[in-house]
């Protein structure tokens, strides 16, 4: 039996909570390591993303008054949750969002980035570790109404389902041209 190391990890949402802009960079990365004609394959016209979220709690916000009078240890606990946690990882996400919406529109592919989220989850479906058969049925059902939803970040007038629609079309005719391209 060959040699066992242990490895320490943590959830990737503490570094990327939507991890669209380092999916970006790590193909960017695979292109240039390909030695392709990058001249033209790292424009991002021709990224298509699709970033779907698990889902955010609606959870409870704190006025700047209350928070401005806190010391260090209600930031780290305040009604058994952590305000500090909840700040870096809302920050984590905005900065994402805010990047890559700047990204898309200045490069004129804005219909190429797709983001898909549920924020407003209550009690149990909020939780990423419940697999119980109850919990599973409710989230296809919130999942179902998801997809009714219009766009989140910028209404084109598509709901998320139409968008998905798109996005498929638009990797199947990609996929037909590689093809007719070998």
């Amino acid at each position: 039996m060959g040699k066992s190391r242990e490895y320490n990890l943590i959830d990737g949402g503490i570094a990327a909570n939507n991890p669209a802009l380092v999916a970006m960079n790590q193909a960017t990365r695979w292109i240039l390591d390909q030695n392709l004609d990058s001249s033209h394959m790292v424009d991002q016209n021709r990224f298509i993303i699709i970033s779907i979220g698990t889902g955010s709690k609606q959870e409870k916000s704190y006025s700047a008054r209350k928070a401005a009078k806190w010391g260090i240890l209600s930031w780290l606990i305040n009604g058994g949750s952590s305000p500090i946690v909840k700040c870096f990882k809302k920050a984590s996400m905005d900065v994402v969002d805010n990047h890559m919406s700047m990204v898309f529109p200045a490069s004129q592919s804005h219909q190429n980035y797709l983001r898909i989220q549920e924020d407003n989850l209550k009690g149990n479906v909020s939780s990423l570790d419940l697999a119980t058969k109850e919990n599973l049925d409710e989230l296809v059902e919130i999942g179902k109404k998801l997809l009714k939803k219009p766009l989140s970040r910028v209404n084109h007038g598509e709901t998320n389902e139409e968008a998905l629609k798109r996005f498929a079309r638009l990797l199947s005719q990609e996929k037909k041209f590689r093809e007719a391209n070998k």
